[in-house]
Protein backbone atom coordinates (compact mmCIF):
# COMPACT_ATOMS: atom_id res chain seq x y z
CA UNK A 1 0.00 0.00 0.00
CA UNK A 2 3.03 2.24 0.32
CA UNK A 3 3.48 4.78 -2.49
CA UNK A 4 6.72 6.70 -2.08
CA UNK A 5 6.14 8.65 -5.30
CA UNK A 6 3.44 10.67 -3.55
CA UNK A 7 6.08 12.10 -1.23
CA UNK A 8 7.19 14.19 -4.17
CA UNK A 9 5.20 17.42 -4.51
CA UNK A 10 2.94 17.46 -7.55
CA UNK A 11 4.20 20.38 -9.61
CA UNK A 12 1.79 22.64 -11.45
CA UNK A 13 2.92 24.35 -14.64
CA UNK A 14 1.71 27.65 -13.14
CA UNK A 15 3.99 27.17 -10.14
CA UNK A 16 0.99 26.78 -7.80
CA UNK A 17 1.37 24.62 -4.67
CA UNK A 18 -2.28 23.58 -4.36
CA UNK A 19 -2.71 20.24 -2.53
CA UNK A 20 -3.96 17.45 -4.78
CA UNK A 21 -6.59 14.97 -3.65
CA UNK A 22 -5.55 11.36 -4.25
CA UNK A 23 -9.14 10.13 -4.30
CA UNK A 24 -12.35 10.81 -6.18
CA UNK A 25 -15.79 11.53 -4.72
CA UNK A 26 -18.48 8.97 -5.54
CA UNK A 27 -21.16 9.70 -2.92
CA UNK A 28 -22.21 13.21 -1.94
CA UNK A 29 -24.26 14.76 0.86
CA UNK A 30 -26.22 17.96 0.33
CA UNK A 31 -25.15 21.06 2.26
CA UNK A 32 -27.23 24.07 3.25
CA UNK A 33 -26.01 27.65 3.76
CA UNK A 34 -28.56 29.64 5.74
CA UNK A 35 -29.00 33.41 5.39
CA UNK A 36 -27.08 35.27 8.09
CA UNK A 37 -30.23 36.24 9.98
CA UNK A 38 -31.12 32.58 10.36
CA UNK A 39 -27.56 31.78 11.45
CA UNK A 40 -27.91 34.45 14.12
CA UNK A 41 -31.14 32.85 15.31
CA UNK A 42 -29.52 29.42 15.34
CA UNK A 43 -26.53 30.46 17.46
CA UNK A 44 -28.82 32.12 20.02
CA UNK A 45 -30.89 28.93 20.10
CA UNK A 46 -27.72 26.91 20.70
CA UNK A 47 -26.69 29.08 23.64
CA UNK A 48 -23.57 30.23 21.75
CA UNK A 49 -22.25 26.69 21.99
CA UNK A 50 -21.41 25.24 18.58
CA UNK A 51 -21.90 21.72 19.98
CA UNK A 52 -25.61 22.50 20.31
CA UNK A 53 -26.14 23.69 16.73
CA UNK A 54 -28.28 21.45 14.54
CA UNK A 55 -26.36 19.99 11.62
CA UNK A 56 -29.06 21.17 9.20
CA UNK A 57 -28.08 24.73 10.12
CA UNK A 58 -24.35 24.19 9.45
CA UNK A 59 -22.62 24.74 6.10
CA UNK A 60 -19.10 23.46 6.84
CA UNK A 61 -18.94 21.24 9.90
CA UNK A 62 -15.39 21.69 11.21
CA UNK A 63 -16.30 20.92 14.82
CA UNK A 64 -14.32 17.67 14.95
CA UNK A 65 -12.79 14.84 12.98
CA UNK A 66 -14.27 12.36 15.43
CA UNK A 67 -16.80 10.15 13.65
CA UNK A 68 -17.12 12.59 10.75
CA UNK A 69 -14.48 11.20 8.38
CA UNK A 70 -15.34 9.73 4.99
CA UNK A 71 -15.00 5.96 4.80
CA UNK A 72 -13.39 4.37 1.76
CA UNK A 73 -15.20 2.20 -0.78
CA UNK A 74 -13.47 -0.85 0.67
CA UNK A 75 -14.69 -0.02 4.17
CA UNK A 76 -18.29 0.37 3.02
CA UNK A 77 -18.06 -2.91 1.09
CA UNK A 78 -16.62 -4.71 4.12
CA UNK A 79 -19.64 -3.75 6.24
CA UNK A 80 -21.85 -6.06 4.14
CA UNK A 81 -19.74 -9.05 5.22
CA UNK A 82 -20.36 -8.62 8.96
CA UNK A 83 -20.75 -11.73 11.12
CA UNK A 84 -23.52 -10.67 13.46
CA UNK A 85 -22.66 -12.84 16.45
CA UNK A 86 -22.58 -11.83 20.11
CA UNK A 87 -19.52 -13.97 20.83
CA UNK A 88 -16.86 -15.51 18.62
CA UNK A 89 -17.63 -13.30 15.62
CA UNK A 90 -15.46 -13.79 12.54
CA UNK A 91 -15.57 -10.01 12.11
CA UNK A 92 -13.71 -9.60 15.40
CA UNK A 93 -11.08 -12.07 14.24
CA UNK A 94 -10.44 -9.84 11.22
CA UNK A 95 -10.08 -6.80 13.48
CA UNK A 96 -7.75 -8.65 15.84
CA UNK A 97 -5.59 -9.61 12.86
CA UNK A 98 -5.53 -5.98 11.66
CA UNK A 99 -4.43 -4.82 15.13
CA UNK A 100 -1.57 -7.31 15.04
CA UNK A 101 -0.45 -6.37 11.52
CA UNK A 102 -0.84 -2.60 11.81
CA UNK A 103 0.15 -1.93 15.43
CA UNK A 104 2.19 -5.10 15.97
CA UNK A 105 0.20 -5.72 19.16
CA UNK A 106 -0.92 -9.21 20.25
CA UNK A 107 -3.68 -8.42 22.76
CA UNK A 108 -6.71 -6.24 22.00
CA UNK A 109 -9.70 -5.03 24.02
CA UNK A 110 -12.51 -3.43 21.98
CA UNK A 111 -14.52 -0.51 23.38
CA UNK A 112 -17.24 1.73 21.97
CA UNK A 113 -14.97 4.81 21.63
CA UNK A 114 -11.76 6.41 22.89
CA UNK A 115 -13.06 7.81 26.16
CA UNK A 116 -14.32 4.34 27.11
CA UNK A 117 -10.72 3.15 26.81
CA UNK A 118 -9.62 6.08 28.99
CA UNK A 119 -12.20 5.06 31.58
CA UNK A 120 -11.00 1.45 31.78
CA UNK A 121 -7.30 2.41 31.81
CA UNK A 122 -7.77 5.01 34.56
CA UNK A 123 -9.98 2.68 36.61
CA UNK A 124 -7.39 -0.09 36.38
CA UNK A 125 -4.15 1.78 37.03
CA UNK A 126 -4.94 5.10 38.74
CA UNK A 127 -5.69 5.59 42.41
CA UNK A 128 -5.65 8.31 45.03
CA UNK A 129 -2.12 9.68 45.45
CA UNK A 130 -0.81 8.66 42.04
CA UNK A 131 0.13 10.90 39.12
CA UNK A 132 0.01 10.65 35.32
CA UNK A 133 2.65 12.76 33.52
CA UNK A 134 1.74 13.59 29.92
CA UNK A 135 2.84 15.82 27.07
CA UNK A 136 -0.53 17.59 27.25
CA UNK A 137 -3.93 16.66 28.62
CA UNK A 138 -7.12 15.98 26.73
CA UNK A 139 -10.40 16.98 28.36
CA UNK A 140 -11.95 13.55 28.87
CA UNK A 141 -8.59 11.95 29.71
CA UNK A 142 -7.97 14.40 32.52
CA UNK A 143 -11.52 14.07 33.84
CA UNK A 144 -11.29 10.26 34.10
CA UNK A 145 -7.94 10.42 35.90
CA UNK A 146 -8.90 13.17 38.34
CA UNK A 147 -12.31 11.70 39.18
CA UNK A 148 -10.46 8.68 40.60
CA UNK A 149 -8.27 10.96 42.71
CA UNK A 150 -5.10 10.76 40.67
CA UNK A 151 -3.26 13.87 39.48
CA UNK A 152 -2.15 15.05 36.03
CA UNK A 153 1.22 16.68 35.41
CA UNK A 154 1.77 18.30 32.01
CA UNK A 155 5.39 18.23 30.91
CA UNK A 156 5.29 19.92 27.55
CA UNK A 157 8.30 21.77 26.14
CA UNK A 158 8.73 25.54 26.03
CA UNK A 159 7.96 25.46 22.29
CA UNK A 160 4.55 23.84 22.82
CA UNK A 161 2.61 27.00 23.66
CA UNK A 162 4.29 29.32 21.18
CA UNK A 163 1.69 30.34 18.62
CA UNK A 164 4.15 31.15 15.83
CA UNK A 165 7.03 28.72 15.59
CA UNK A 166 8.99 26.66 13.10
CA UNK A 167 9.70 23.90 15.62
CA UNK A 168 8.47 20.69 13.94
CA UNK A 169 7.63 18.64 17.06
CA UNK A 170 5.78 20.83 19.56
CA UNK A 171 4.15 17.73 21.04
CA UNK A 172 7.44 16.53 22.57
CA UNK A 173 7.83 15.94 26.29
CA UNK A 174 10.32 18.00 28.25
CA UNK A 175 12.81 15.42 29.53
CA UNK A 176 14.02 17.55 32.44
CA UNK A 177 10.45 18.13 33.62
CA UNK A 178 9.71 14.40 33.34
CA UNK A 179 12.68 13.52 35.53
CA UNK A 180 11.62 16.13 38.10
CA UNK A 181 8.06 14.79 38.21
CA UNK A 182 9.33 11.25 38.82
CA UNK A 183 11.67 12.52 41.54
CA UNK A 184 8.90 14.60 43.14
CA UNK A 185 6.25 11.86 43.24
CA UNK A 186 8.43 8.76 43.37
CA UNK A 187 8.41 6.22 40.55
CA UNK A 188 6.11 3.93 42.55
CA UNK A 189 3.43 6.63 42.53
CA UNK A 190 3.50 7.25 38.77
CA UNK A 191 0.51 5.29 37.46
CA UNK A 192 1.84 5.52 33.91
CA UNK A 193 3.27 8.08 31.52
CA UNK A 194 0.84 9.11 28.79
CA UNK A 195 2.07 10.21 25.38
CA UNK A 196 -0.58 11.73 23.10
CA UNK A 197 0.16 11.33 19.41
CA UNK A 198 -0.84 14.74 18.08
CA UNK A 199 -1.54 16.95 21.11
CA UNK A 200 -5.17 17.83 20.48
CA UNK A 201 -5.61 20.92 22.65
CA UNK A 202 -2.50 22.78 21.50
CA UNK A 203 -2.93 22.48 17.78
CA UNK A 204 -2.62 18.81 16.84
CA UNK A 205 1.15 19.05 17.22
CA UNK A 206 3.23 15.84 16.84
CA UNK A 207 6.10 14.40 18.84
CA UNK A 208 9.31 13.03 17.33
CA UNK A 209 10.53 9.46 17.37
CA UNK A 210 13.71 10.63 19.08
CA UNK A 211 11.69 12.13 21.93
CA UNK A 212 9.53 9.03 22.26
CA UNK A 213 12.65 6.87 22.38
CA UNK A 214 14.15 8.99 25.16
CA UNK A 215 10.95 9.00 27.22
CA UNK A 216 10.67 5.23 26.80
CA UNK A 217 14.20 4.74 28.13
CA UNK A 218 13.39 6.81 31.23
CA UNK A 219 10.15 4.89 31.80
CA UNK A 220 11.92 1.54 31.55
CA UNK A 221 14.72 2.66 33.87
CA UNK A 222 12.13 3.53 36.53
CA UNK A 223 9.84 0.54 35.72
CA UNK A 224 6.99 2.88 34.80
CA UNK A 225 4.48 1.92 32.10
CA UNK A 226 4.35 4.07 28.97
CA UNK A 227 0.89 4.56 27.44
CA UNK A 228 0.29 6.09 24.03
CA UNK A 229 -2.96 7.67 22.83
CA UNK A 230 -2.84 6.77 19.12
CA UNK A 231 -6.10 8.46 18.12
CA UNK A 232 -4.20 10.95 15.92
CA UNK A 233 -1.43 8.53 15.00
CA UNK A 234 -2.06 9.04 11.25
CA UNK A 235 -0.84 12.61 11.31
CA UNK A 236 1.99 11.89 13.74
CA UNK A 237 3.22 9.20 11.35
CA UNK A 238 3.02 11.65 8.46
CA UNK A 239 5.06 14.27 10.32
CA UNK A 240 7.74 11.84 11.47
CA UNK A 241 8.14 10.60 7.90
CA UNK A 242 8.26 14.08 6.37
CA UNK A 243 9.94 16.13 9.14
CA UNK A 244 12.29 13.85 11.09
CA UNK A 245 15.74 13.01 9.79
CA UNK A 246 16.21 9.37 8.84
CA UNK A 247 12.55 8.49 8.23
CA UNK A 248 11.77 9.78 4.75
CA UNK A 249 12.65 6.47 3.11
CA UNK A 250 11.07 4.26 5.77
CA UNK A 251 7.64 2.72 5.25
CA UNK A 252 4.69 3.91 7.31
CA UNK A 253 4.35 0.41 8.73
CA UNK A 254 7.97 0.29 9.93
CA UNK A 255 7.64 3.75 11.52
CA UNK A 256 4.46 2.73 13.33
CA UNK A 257 5.96 -0.54 14.55
CA UNK A 258 8.98 1.31 15.90
CA UNK A 259 6.70 3.75 17.74
CA UNK A 260 4.74 0.92 19.31
CA UNK A 261 7.93 -0.91 20.35
CA UNK A 262 8.65 1.91 22.80
CA UNK A 263 5.24 1.67 24.52
CA UNK A 264 3.78 -0.80 27.02
CA UNK A 265 0.20 -0.30 25.87
CA UNK A 266 -1.91 2.04 23.79
CA UNK A 267 -5.48 3.03 23.04
CA UNK A 268 -7.29 4.76 20.22
CA UNK A 269 -10.54 6.32 19.11
CA UNK A 270 -11.65 4.59 15.93
CA UNK A 271 -13.68 7.69 15.12
CA UNK A 272 -10.34 9.27 14.26
CA UNK A 273 -7.71 6.71 13.37
CA UNK A 274 -9.83 4.32 11.26
CA UNK A 275 -12.70 6.60 10.13
CA UNK A 276 -15.18 4.36 11.96
CA UNK A 277 -16.98 4.49 15.29
CA UNK A 278 -15.39 2.44 18.04
CA UNK A 279 -12.05 2.12 19.75
CA UNK A 280 -9.69 -0.17 21.56
CA UNK A 281 -6.79 -0.87 23.90
CA UNK A 282 -3.72 -2.71 22.57
CA UNK A 283 -0.70 -4.30 24.24
CA UNK A 284 1.88 -7.07 23.95
CA UNK A 285 1.97 -7.42 27.74
CA UNK A 286 -0.30 -10.22 28.94
CA UNK A 287 -0.34 -8.98 32.55
CA UNK A 288 -1.47 -5.49 31.48
CA UNK A 289 -4.14 -7.09 29.28
CA UNK A 290 -5.48 -9.30 32.08
CA UNK A 291 -5.72 -6.41 34.55
CA UNK A 292 -8.10 -4.58 32.20
CA UNK A 293 -9.88 -7.48 30.49
CA UNK A 294 -12.72 -8.12 32.93
CA UNK A 295 -13.84 -4.48 32.95
CA UNK A 296 -14.82 -4.70 29.26
CA UNK A 297 -17.81 -7.06 29.68
CA UNK A 298 -18.99 -5.00 32.66
CA UNK A 299 -18.84 -1.55 31.05
CA UNK A 300 -18.69 -2.08 27.28
CA UNK A 301 -19.89 -5.43 25.97
CA UNK A 302 -18.43 -8.85 25.33
CA UNK A 303 -14.75 -9.20 24.45
CA UNK A 304 -15.46 -9.72 20.74
CA UNK A 305 -17.43 -6.53 20.19
CA UNK A 306 -16.91 -4.15 23.11
CA UNK A 307 -19.89 -1.90 22.36
CA UNK A 308 -19.30 -1.75 18.60
CA UNK A 309 -21.57 -3.20 15.94
CA UNK A 310 -20.01 -5.91 13.81
CA UNK A 311 -20.46 -3.67 10.75
CA UNK A 312 -18.25 -1.07 12.43
CA UNK A 313 -15.75 -3.79 13.34
CA UNK A 314 -15.46 -4.89 9.70
CA UNK A 315 -14.97 -1.29 8.55
CA UNK A 316 -12.44 -0.64 11.31
CA UNK A 317 -10.29 -3.60 10.25
CA UNK A 318 -10.06 -2.17 6.73
CA UNK A 319 -9.59 1.40 7.99
CA UNK A 320 -6.68 0.44 10.21
CA UNK A 321 -4.89 -1.15 7.26
CA UNK A 322 -5.50 2.03 5.26
CA UNK A 323 -3.54 3.85 7.96
CA UNK A 324 -0.45 2.38 6.30
CA UNK A 325 -1.25 4.14 3.00
CA UNK A 326 0.64 7.42 2.67
CA UNK A 327 -2.03 8.83 0.33
CA UNK A 328 -4.62 8.34 3.07
CA UNK A 329 -2.68 9.87 5.96
CA UNK A 330 -1.29 12.81 3.95
CA UNK A 331 -4.61 14.27 2.80
CA UNK A 332 -5.65 15.97 6.04
CA UNK A 333 -2.21 17.47 6.92
CA UNK A 334 -1.70 18.89 3.43
CA UNK A 335 -5.13 20.55 3.38
CA UNK A 336 -4.59 21.93 6.88
CA UNK A 337 -1.22 23.33 5.80
CA UNK A 338 -2.86 25.02 2.81
CA UNK A 339 -5.30 26.96 5.01
CA UNK A 340 -2.76 27.68 7.77
CA UNK A 341 -0.23 29.07 5.28
CA UNK A 342 -2.88 31.14 3.50
CA UNK A 343 -4.09 32.73 6.75
CA UNK A 344 -0.56 33.25 8.08
CA UNK A 345 0.40 35.14 4.92
CA UNK A 346 -2.52 37.50 5.54
CA UNK A 347 -1.32 38.21 9.08
CA UNK A 348 -4.21 36.32 10.66
CA UNK A 349 -3.05 34.72 13.95
CA UNK A 350 -2.91 30.97 13.52
CA UNK A 351 -0.79 28.23 15.09
CA UNK A 352 2.35 27.40 13.13
CA UNK A 353 3.71 25.10 12.02
CA UNK A 354 0.51 23.47 10.85
CA UNK A 355 -0.27 20.27 12.67
CA UNK A 356 -2.75 17.47 12.29
CA UNK A 357 -6.45 17.50 13.18
CA UNK A 358 -7.21 21.07 12.06
CA UNK A 359 -6.34 24.70 11.58
CA UNK A 360 -6.17 26.53 14.90
CA UNK A 361 -6.91 30.25 15.14
CA UNK A 362 -5.32 32.10 18.06
CA UNK A 363 -8.33 33.76 19.65
CA UNK A 364 -6.24 35.69 22.20
CA UNK A 365 -4.60 37.63 19.39
CA UNK A 366 -7.55 37.56 16.99
CA UNK A 367 -9.82 39.11 19.65
CA UNK A 368 -7.17 40.80 21.78
CA UNK A 369 -9.76 43.29 23.09
CA UNK A 370 -11.87 40.49 24.66
CA UNK A 371 -10.66 39.53 28.18
CA UNK A 372 -9.91 35.85 28.68
CA UNK A 373 -12.56 35.79 31.40
CA UNK A 374 -15.10 36.52 28.65
CA UNK A 375 -14.06 33.46 26.62
CA UNK A 376 -12.58 34.84 23.38
CA UNK A 377 -12.26 31.40 21.77
CA UNK A 378 -15.93 30.71 22.36
CA UNK A 379 -16.86 34.15 21.08
CA UNK A 380 -14.76 33.62 17.95
CA UNK A 381 -16.41 30.26 17.32
CA UNK A 382 -19.86 31.87 17.52
CA UNK A 383 -18.82 34.83 15.38
CA UNK A 384 -17.40 32.60 12.63
CA UNK A 385 -20.62 30.59 12.54
CA UNK A 386 -22.66 33.77 12.19
CA UNK A 387 -20.34 35.15 9.51
CA UNK A 388 -19.90 31.96 7.48
CA UNK A 389 -22.05 29.07 8.65
CA UNK A 390 -18.84 27.29 9.69
CA UNK A 391 -18.95 25.27 12.90
CA UNK A 392 -15.62 25.10 14.74
CA UNK A 393 -14.78 24.07 18.29
CA UNK A 394 -13.67 26.24 21.19
CA UNK A 395 -10.44 24.96 22.73
CA UNK A 396 -9.78 27.46 25.50
CA UNK A 397 -11.11 28.46 28.90
CA UNK A 398 -14.64 27.19 28.20
CA UNK A 399 -12.98 23.79 27.76
CA UNK A 400 -11.20 24.26 31.09
CA UNK A 401 -12.62 23.98 34.63
CA UNK A 402 -13.08 26.05 37.78
CA UNK A 403 -10.90 25.87 40.89
CA UNK A 404 -12.08 25.03 44.39
CA UNK A 405 -13.09 28.68 44.88
CA UNK A 406 -15.27 28.73 41.80
CA UNK A 407 -12.90 30.78 39.64
CA UNK A 408 -12.08 29.88 36.06
CA UNK A 409 -8.73 28.19 35.55
CA UNK A 410 -7.68 30.17 32.50
CA UNK A 411 -6.49 28.00 29.62
CA UNK A 412 -2.88 28.12 28.45
CA UNK A 413 -4.10 29.03 24.96
CA UNK A 414 -7.39 30.26 23.52
CA UNK A 415 -7.93 28.47 20.23
CA UNK A 416 -10.70 28.09 17.70
CA UNK A 417 -10.14 24.69 16.13
CA UNK A 418 -11.32 24.16 12.58
CA UNK A 419 -11.10 20.40 12.20
CA UNK A 420 -10.52 18.72 8.86
CA UNK A 421 -12.47 15.45 8.69
CA UNK A 422 -10.52 13.19 6.37
CA UNK A 423 -11.51 13.24 2.68
CA UNK A 424 -14.60 15.37 3.31
CA UNK A 425 -14.03 18.95 2.10
CA UNK A 426 -13.19 20.26 -1.33
CA UNK A 427 -10.60 22.96 -1.96
CA UNK A 428 -13.25 25.53 -2.91
CA UNK A 429 -14.86 25.05 0.51
CA UNK A 430 -11.50 25.63 2.18
CA UNK A 431 -11.00 28.79 0.13
CA UNK A 432 -14.47 29.95 1.23
CA UNK A 433 -13.40 29.43 4.86
CA UNK A 434 -10.24 31.44 4.18
CA UNK A 435 -12.27 34.31 2.71
CA UNK A 436 -14.79 34.49 5.57
CA UNK A 437 -12.07 34.24 8.23
CA UNK A 438 -10.31 37.18 6.61
CA UNK A 439 -13.56 39.20 6.60
CA UNK A 440 -14.10 38.40 10.26
CA UNK A 441 -10.52 39.36 11.10
CA UNK A 442 -10.95 42.69 9.32
CA UNK A 443 -14.07 43.30 11.44
CA UNK A 444 -12.86 41.70 14.65
CA UNK A 445 -13.43 44.89 16.63
CA UNK A 446 -17.17 44.20 16.38
CA UNK A 447 -16.96 40.91 18.29
CA UNK A 448 -17.46 40.92 22.06
CA UNK A 449 -17.33 38.39 24.87
CA UNK A 450 -19.65 35.77 26.37
CA UNK A 451 -21.02 34.88 29.79
CA UNK A 452 -22.62 31.73 31.15
CA UNK A 453 -26.36 31.19 31.40
CA UNK A 454 -26.23 27.43 32.05
CA UNK A 455 -22.97 25.87 33.28
CA UNK A 456 -22.65 22.11 33.92
CA UNK A 457 -20.17 21.07 36.65
CA UNK A 458 -18.23 18.59 34.45
CA UNK A 459 -17.09 18.97 30.81
CA UNK A 460 -19.14 22.14 30.55
CA UNK A 461 -18.11 22.82 26.95
CA UNK A 462 -20.27 19.96 25.66
CA UNK A 463 -23.74 21.12 26.71
CA UNK A 464 -23.31 24.44 28.58
CA UNK A 465 -25.01 27.60 27.30
CA UNK A 466 -23.82 31.20 27.12
CA UNK A 467 -24.99 34.57 25.86
CA UNK A 468 -23.23 37.55 24.29
CA UNK A 469 -22.18 40.49 26.44
CA UNK A 470 -23.82 43.46 24.74
CA UNK A 471 -25.25 43.68 21.23
CA UNK A 472 -22.17 42.72 19.24
CA UNK A 473 -23.95 40.03 17.24
CA UNK A 474 -26.40 42.60 15.80
CA UNK A 475 -23.48 44.82 14.81
CA UNK A 476 -21.73 41.91 13.11
CA UNK A 477 -24.85 41.02 11.12
CA UNK A 478 -25.36 44.65 10.07
CA UNK A 479 -21.76 44.90 8.83
CA UNK A 480 -22.11 41.64 6.90
CA UNK A 481 -25.19 42.96 5.09
CA UNK A 482 -23.39 46.21 4.35
CA UNK A 483 -20.47 44.37 2.75
CA UNK A 484 -22.21 41.41 1.09
CA UNK A 485 -25.76 42.63 0.42
CA UNK A 486 -28.08 39.70 -0.20
CA UNK A 487 -25.21 37.24 -0.44
CA UNK A 488 -25.31 34.33 1.99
Amino acid sequence: MENFEQLKTVKFYSGDTTPLEMHKVRVVQKLNLLPIEERKEAIFGAGFNTFLLQNKDVFLDMLTDSGTNAMSDNQVAAMSLADDSYAGSASYTKLEKAINEVFNQKYFLPVHQGRAAEHIIAKTFCKLGTVVPMNYHFTTTKAHIEMIGSAVEEIYTDEALKIKSDFPFKGNMDINKLNKVIEKWGAENVAYIRFEAGTNLIGGQPFSMANLREVSAIAKAHKIMLLMDTSLINENLYFIKTREAGYLDKSIKSILHEMMSYTDFSYFSGRKVSCTRGGGICTNNHDIYMKMRDWVPLYEGFLTYGGMSVREIEAMAVGLNETLDFNVISHSPTFIKYLVDALDKKGIPVITPSGGLGCHLDAKDFLSHVPQEQYPAGALAAALYVAAGIRGMERGTISSVRDENGNDILADVELLRLAFPRRVFTLSQIKYAEDRIQWLYDNRHLVGGLEWTEEPPVLRFFVGKLKPIGDWVDKLVAKFREDFGESL
